[in-house]
Formats: structure tokens, sequence, C-alpha cells
């Protein structure tokens, strides 16, 4: 940057540099996908700061969007015109039309242009309290821009043509220190020459041997690896512990997940160990926390899987990323684990179709976490980082937490939840989980587009609502999750009974007359829903008793599992913590689940193929 031949430099800041603004931003993405539009971000002073880094000697825009279209934006609009900087805050109503705001809320600090490109730096308050901006906070936030190579002119911004996009972010991420303390070992888990096929999307699985260590190992960050030119191809990558009792012939192939012939041994990967999405930077685990390797409790096998996005069917693309993980025998104070909480994968959960809103809940019950903290941890387990996650139908997410009765801090939450772009968070402040204590993961959809019921399941179109914990010290308690009876849904639009034993999958009714010989998923998108109807039935849904798994490592069960009735459900609005005007901010994991039926019901062969979910 230093070396271009400087054409025009203005700054507002003492001591400004060539290229910036001396005040260096830690986080920074692409935005496009030829690299011509790069944008850096961080705290100063209280606010948030922003540079935008564009090749055009024209104008550029940046702003916020609720759904990442133009319309009902945030938008501000800089350049560099005539020696002149110019930095203007605009607006779009709901018909995109753009009209200047008058409260102007954005303080431009730098701002350069030379014969290719133009850099401006600016700051905003996380809440203006002003109607036309958007309020930032630990949600999601979907960022939009867009340049011209023309400047800004009496008439306004030229339209932008192709030269626009949206990207989701989460801007407000209390990431600890990325910065290594040395040179510092590490392994990777690339695949290998991955065929990637002409269609929209591809799961790709691959197994790997961790390598064997003499003595135990943290890994200390892990970083993706994605081929260069296939930025945008690689959407996420997930990795969890598998069984350790495999030999190495296990690693000779990859394979598509969730294919009917996917490999038996892919199905004992159940626990998620990191997570990486599109636009995510890699994580580095806290000074005192560090992944364990090397002992007989830690992964031996892993899976990899890497999900493909295609969506102009390419042909011919061959792919070779992974993951990078850094390690040290210079072992930290603890060793970190993670827990699965919310509603386990099962077409027991169930959303109707038509809805604006639909709420669904996980619990992680006190009974859970009394048995397994009592046993492993009595003082507690200390979560420093949580993944939310749901499908296509997600809008928001948040991770409760009560303890006696009373509910403590959010945990987590997202309330422009965004299926493309899922990362673990940082949380400002560790929370301590004590015995006794119960979590509550809470999913809130929207469905209003789909003529048919969604049900829970690995699919896209199906639905998840998953919270995952990193936390420390680790315990043997990977799973923490429930679902709620599926009798009493199916009570609610007039089933009386079903054939007994249970044979088939999906079950059969057989009363009243209207379901008679029709699964229970035929007579559930037989019901005729209609908005009132769904609301009754959430408020059902959100009181019925629920089936709870407590799971250990090696998939063996805490003695409390069963059938757990729930606290009267009381209706509480969907909200975080206040905003206040001017201040800081306060505050894909598609394995299948064992797809068990409630207490009551048997299960005839394997689940996993005959829910016709591996189709």
């Amino acid at each position: 940057m230093c070396g271009w031949p400087l054409l025009l430099l203005w700054g507002l800041l003492p001591g400004a540099a060539a290229g910036g603004s001396g005040r260096a931003l830690p986080h920074q993405t692409v935005l496009d996908s030829q690299g011509k539009y790069w944008l850096s971000w961080g705290p100063r002073g209280g606010r948030l700061a922003f540079r935008l880094e564009v090749r055009t000697a024209g104008y550029v825009g940046f702003g916020f969007s609720p759904t990442g279209a133009m319309a009902a934006a945030d938008i501000v609009v800089g350049g560099v015109a005539q020696g002149r900087p110019y930095l203007q805050d605009y607006f779009t109503n709901a018909n995109r039309e753009l009209k200047k705001d008058t409260q102007q809320d954005y303080h431009l600090e730098y701002a350069m242009e030379n014969s290719t490109h133009t850099i401006i730096e600016f700051t905003r308050e996380l809440h203006t309290c002003d109607i036309n901006d958007k309020s930032i906070t630990e949600s999601t936030v979907r960022v939009i821009w867009a340049y011209h190579h023309e400047d800004v002119g009496e008439a306004g911004p030229k339209y932008h043509d192709s030269n626009r996009g949206t990207k989701s972010l989460r801007l407000l991420n209390h990431e600890t220190s990325k910065v290594l303390p040395t040179v510092v070992p590490y392994f990777d888990l690339v695949n290998q020459d991955v065929p990637i096929p002409n269609k929209g999307t591809t799961y790709w699985c691959q197994m790997f041997k961790i390598p064997v260590f003499q003595e135990k190992h943290h890994v200390i960050k892990v970083e993706p690896v994605i081929q260069r030119g296939h930025e945008s191809l690689v959407h996420h990558i997930l990795l969890y512990q598998c069984s350790s009792s495999f030999n190495d012939s296990i690693l000779d192939y990859g394979h598509e997940c969730y294919h009917p012939n996917m490999p038996d041994a892919f199905l004992t990967c159940e626990t998620v160990i990191f997570a990486w999405a599109i636009g995510g930077e890699g994580f580095s685990y806290p000074p005192h926390v560090g992944l364990s390797l090397g002992t007989p409790l830690d992964p031996r096998y892993v899976l990899l899987e890497v999900h493909y996005d295609n969506p102009t069917y390419k042909e011919g693309l061959i792919d070779n990323s992974g993951l990078r993980l850094f390690h040290t025998t210079d072992i930290r104070k603890y060793d970190a684990g993670v827990i699965e909480a919310g509603l386990w994968v099962s077409l027991f959960h169930t959303i109707p179709p038509g809805m604006p809103e639909f709420r669904s809940e996980g619990h992680c019950t006190l009974e859970c976490l009394e048995e397994a903290l009592e046993a492993e941890k009595p003082s507690g387990i200390h979560v420093f980082a949580v993944l939310l996650h749901a499908h296509l139908a997600g809008r928001g997410i948040r991770l409760r937490h009560f303890r006696k009765g009373e509910e403590m801090r959010l945990l987590a939450y997202d309330d422009d939840f965004d299926f493309n772009f899922q990362e673990f968070q940082y949380l400002k402040e560790e929370q301590t989980i004590l015995p006794g204590d119960n979590l509550i993961t809470e999913c809130r959809y929207n469905t209003k587009d789909r003529a048919r019921m969604t049900w829970g399941g690995l699919s896209t179109r199906n639905e998840m609502c998953l919270s995952y914990l990193l936390y420390y010290p680790r315990i043997n308690l990977t799973r923490c999750a429930s679902i709620p009876d599926i009798m009493e849904q199916l009570q609610f639009i007039g089933v009386k009974e079903i054939y007994r034993p249970v044979t088939t999958w999906p079950f059969i009714i057989k009363s009243p007359k209207q379901y008679k010989n029709l699964s229970f998923m035929d007579a559930m998108n037989k019901f005729k829903w209609a908005k009132k109807e769904g609301l009754s039935f959430n408020k059902l849904v959100l009181s019925l008793p629920v089936n709870v798994r407590c799971s250990k490592t090696d998939n063996a069960e805490w003695s409390i599992q069963g059938m757990t009735a729930l606290p009267p459900h009381v209706e509480r609005p969907y909200k975080t913590e206040p905003l206040v005007c001017g201040a800081s901010s306060s505050s894909s994991l598609h394995r299948n689940r064992a797809l068990e039926l409630p207490v009551g019901f048997v299960v005839l062969g394997s689940m996993l193929h005959s829910t016709g979910l591996w189709s």
C-alpha cells in the first residue's frame, strides 16, 4: 500500500500515515469474489471503526441491511473528488429509494485515492437511536457493498450496476488474541483432489488419523486452508471426533456425506470439536485453554466434513481444502470440551407451514447437568464460546441459562441468524455452569413460503435447533438434549390411535377415519394449517413433556433419560438486553443424531435409513 504513487491523501487524525489512519484494525475480509473490495473493522474509543479499500477511483458504498438487499438499508457513501474527501449517511425505504439521512452518524477519519484504489476510514456508534440506522449488536450483520468508477455528483450516486453484493459478518465477536507467541508447529487435515459434482450442494466426508504424539499436546489455534480460487466454493467445514476402535483402513477414501452407501465408521463421529464457515477467520483458544491431543481420552480419528456450494453447477472442479491445527507441548491449564445442547435431530421436531414465526425449544435439563457435573466437576464448567445452529427456516437463536429458576445473562444469541454464516461466538466474559443449572436453546423459524410441514432432519429444508458450547475443564458429557412428546402433538390434529406394535417407520395411524393408514407425517401434512392453528400448536408444543438425552463421550447415557415434564411455560418476549444510544455493546453440524422415538415406541431396523433422511 505504501508503495502506491499517492495522488490524493487526507486525514483527520494526528500522525495519519499513508495507506491508513495509523491505527490497525483487528478484523479483515474480502467482500467480493474478485478481491476488489476489502473491509477491515474493529473497536476504537467506544465506537466501531471501518476501513474500506476498493479498486476504484469513484465512490465507495457500504451499509447494513435486514435481508442483504437494498430495501430498508442503512448506507454510507464516501470517496475523494477533486482533491476533497466526502462521506454521506444515507438510508433506503421499503421501495429501495436512496435518501440522505438528516442525522449524520458516520464520522470520516481518513481518506486517500490514487490511480487505482480508494481507501476511506470512518467510525460510528453501535446504537445511534436514529430510526434510519441499524443498531450493531452481537447478532449476525448483513453488510451490503457497492462501488462505481465515478464519484458522487449533484444528483447523488449513480447506479452501481453489478458492482455490488452482500455478506454476513459478526462485527462484535469478542475474540481473544490471534497472535501466536512463537513459531508453533502444525499439521493439516486437508482433502486430496476431491471431485466436486456439478450440482448446487455437496457434503464431502473424509476421516483422518491424528498424528501420534509421545506426550500430551494442546491445539491452540485452528485455521481454514482454502484452495486458492475456491473461497466461494468452500461454504463451511466441520471437524468431528470419531470412535477410536478402528484401524487405518478407514482412511483409504472419502465419501459423499449422508449417502446411503456412506461407510458405517462415519456414523461414530458424533462430537463436534471445531467448526468454520465462509467468512470466518479461524479460531484461537483462550490463553489458559487448549484442545488436548495425545492422551487416551483424546481423538485418534476425526472426520472432516466440507460443504461445497456450487450454485452455477460448474464442472471439473477439484478441491484440496481443509483445516490447519497449531499445537504445542507448552500445556495450558485446562482441556477444552464441547457439549451439544438443544433439540436432538428427529422427525418429532415439527414446524407447521405458513408461519411467520414459530418457536422451538431444546432443553438441557437440570437433572442432566446435576448428575454429570456432580460426578465430574461439582465446582462447575466455564463456557468461553458458543456455536448456534439451525437451517434455512431459522431466523433467530438464543441460548438461555437458568439457575434455581432464575434466568441468568444469555450465553449467546443471534437475532438475525443466517444459515450461510455460522461460526463460534466468543463470549465477552466466561460464564459458569453449575450442577442444577439448566439451558434452553430457543430457535425462531419462518415458514411463510412453505405449504407443507417442516421436520427435524439433516437436509437444509429440514430443521435443527442446536447449540455447541466450548468450555473447560473437559468432562464426560457430550450431549444434553431433548425432543417433545409426539403423541400429544398428534392428538392436536385429532389422531386417536396408532397401529401397535410399531413395525414401520414412519409409524401408521389407525384412527380416526380421515387419517387411517396414513403415516404420522402424511397426517400432519393433511391437517388444514392456518395461522390460528399454528399459534395454538406452538403454545402446546412448548408445554409438552420432553424425552431427554444426557450422553457420555462413548455414546453411553447418564442415568437421567426418558420422559421429563417441564415447568409451566411462560411466554417471554424474544429480545436481548436494552440498547443504549451511543453505548458499546453489553453483552453446517449435520451429523445424524440417533433418531430415537419417545418412550413407548419401538424402532425396528436402522433408523438412519428407514427415516428416509439419507436418501
